[in-house]
């Protein structure tokens, strides 16, 4: 595949890629942040240019250092072409098969090319799929055509007000890392904490410090702009905590012009009903996760 270089390139690929969405979302807002300085220094790769079929977006090689390390170890993929996507993935320079790795998508149809793929190297794959929203202000902007989005307030409604005295809206700091990562569904283990992290170091992030100072909910993105990790203390839910914070927390990425975007558990109704509230409008299309283990 070849390797897109030069931020003219880079944002021709973000602009053509807009016009794929929602499909083509977790990749487009990966070359999003790419073009805002590239801070987890990732590289975007295609099987041609101008008129490409398939984008991988992975790490450069000297970021994968760690074979266990699926965290870093992550690539992100679009493709018009199933047939065409294959090959490109079966290009031995793309993906590294001998690494834990992760695979990331808003395309659910690439679950069995993955597999078959996965096979012929070896690797066991493990596929998580969840519900992906955009909050409205990108669906606005990004989804004009879609036809959930006539139906969108013009404003977002701010959700009932919190007890002010007690908490305080703040963002988080790298030493949060550890609490961030207990609480994360995908994490808890040493390699997470270390991705939390630099997420935190990374990207602007929101939190309310409760009354010792400490977070008790709180929102950071991923390394492809995403919203994710958002969590409350047990002891403090059922308080509209969390619906506070991403209100908080959407605005100011709209300000900065970013895509906000998450995801959520099928079963997880609590945070589905938020959503809803929220009026963060769900994708036609889901959001996927491979996890690839070499056997």
């Amino acid at each position: 595949m070849f390797h897109l270089q030069g931020p003219q390139v880079l944002q021709m690929l973000e602009k053509s890629l807009r016009k794929s969405l929602p499909e083509s979302l977790k990749v487009y807002g990966t070359v999003f942040h790419m073009n805002q300085g590239n801070p987890f220094n990732l590289k975007a790769l295609v099987d041609k240019w101008p008129d490409f079929n398939t984008v991988v977006i992975r790490p450069q090689e000297q970021e994968m250092t760690d074979d266990f390390d699926h965290y870093t170890n992550t690539y992100q993929v679009y493709t018009k072409d199933l047939k065409n996507c294959q090959e490109s993935l079966s290009a031995s320079d793309v993906i590294n098969w001998k690494q834990h790795l992760q695979i990331q998508s808003s395309q659910s149809s690439l679950d069995e090319l993955i597999r078959n793929l996965a096979s012929t190297k070896f690797v066991k794959v493990k596929q998580t799929q969840c519900i992906l929203y955009m909050m409205p202000v990108s669906v606005r902007k990004l989804l004009p055509s879609l036809p959930e989005t006539k139906n969108l307030p013009l404003r977002s409604s701010s959700p009932k007000a919190i007890n002010q005295e007690m908490f305080k809206l703040s963002s988080l700091d790298p030493t949060h890392a550890a609490l961030v990562n207990k609480f994360w569904s995908f994490g808890g283990n040493e390699r997470s904490q270390r991705f939390i992290k630099r997420c935190i170091q990374t990207f602007p992030s929101v939190c309310l410090l409760g009354p010792e100072g400490t977070p008790v909910t709180w929102s950071l993105l991923d390394q492809t702009g995403e919203i994710r990790m958002g969590a409350t203390l047990p002891e403090y839910r059922g308080q509209g905590l969390i619906s506070h914070m991403l209100f908080v927390h959407t605005q100011a990425l709209d300000k900065l012009g970013f895509p906000v975007y998450n995801h959520t558990d099928k079963a997880n109704k609590i945070v589905q009903k938020i959503s809803h509230n929220l009026h963060n409008t769900p994708m036609p299309c889901d959001w996927n996760q491979w996890n690839c283990v070499p056997l």
